[in-house]
């Protein structure tokens, strides 16, 4: 039996960042409690699993994992402000979120074909998302909280648009990349799969949401307990690896 070393860092790397997460739902209160930074992590941690698993299943874990931090982050950011009345959107605000959202794709699209795809496919993800938060199209334009999954028309519509949008942005990164034959099926895939997890994730957003503002102390207690124990097993992998003279590659 083998096991890749970059591997078996990445889940000592996981197991220390789910220790982290858990010790501070563990010190709920000395985080300021229901005032405090969790709510804003919650939604972090949620939206970057939901859009990172979703990148990952259809462009790899690399992909995934980029992508999907960059929109955990700034979908902690926007939604936490806007379940609280605080969100006053402005130009150089729309351009900060893009930003960050483009350079998590332009890093997975570098690292999947090349240097010049991802410059250019994270440039025009960014000048689209500008123009869409411009016009009013924006993660809380139908900004609600309820315990179950919930997608309106506007979703539909902008799911569909965005799909498009992403379509032409990878095919044109493909030709810049000079993929030739390729670049069309690259243009369908990233475009289709971006639309259908942006879809999945709209619809989840109400309950994802819901979730965040009404978590109770003691849940967040056993959750911190849970996430710490998930976290010193997967540390432990590497010494069961070195017990059980796993090979290391």
């Amino acid at each position: 039996m083998t096991l890749d070393h970059h591997i078996l860092a990445l889940i000592a790397i996981v197991g220390s960042s789910l220790d982290v997460l858990g010790a501070m739902y563990l010190a709920y209160d000395l985080l300021g409690g229901e005032h405090g930074p969790l709510r804003t992590l919650t939604r972090g941690v949620t939206y970057g699993a939901l859009f990172g698993l979703g990148y990952g299943l259809g462009l790899g874990p690399v992909f995934g994992l980029l992508a999907g931090a960059a929109h955990g982050i700034t979908l902690a950011w926007e939604l936490s402000c806007a379940s609280r009345g605080l969100l006053k959107p402005t130009f150089w605000f729309d351009t900060a979120m893009s930003a960050i959202r483009g350079a998590g794709f332009a890093l997975g699209g570098a690292y999947l074909y090349g240097p010049a795809f991802g410059a250019v496919f994270g440039t025009l993800s960014m000048l689209g998302q500008v123009v869409a938060y411009r016009i009013g199209i924006r993660p809380t334009m139908d900004y609600r909280q309820s315990n179950r999954p919930h997608i309106s028309r506007a979703h539909v519509l902008t799911t569909i648009n965005r799909a498009a949008g992403y379509l032409v942005a990878g095919y044109v990164s493909s030709l810049a990349a000079r993929h030739g034959a390729n670049a069309l099926s690259v243009g369908l895939r990233t475009g289709l799969l971006v639309g259908l997890v942006s879809g999945v994730a709209m619809a989840f957003m109400p309950s994802i949401e819901w979730t965040a503002d009404h978590l109770r102390a003691r849940r967040m207690g056993v959750l911190g307990v849970v996430l710490i124990l998930i976290g010193f097993a997967l540390q432990s992998i590497q010494y069961w690896a070195a017990l059980l003279d796993v090979k290391i590659l």
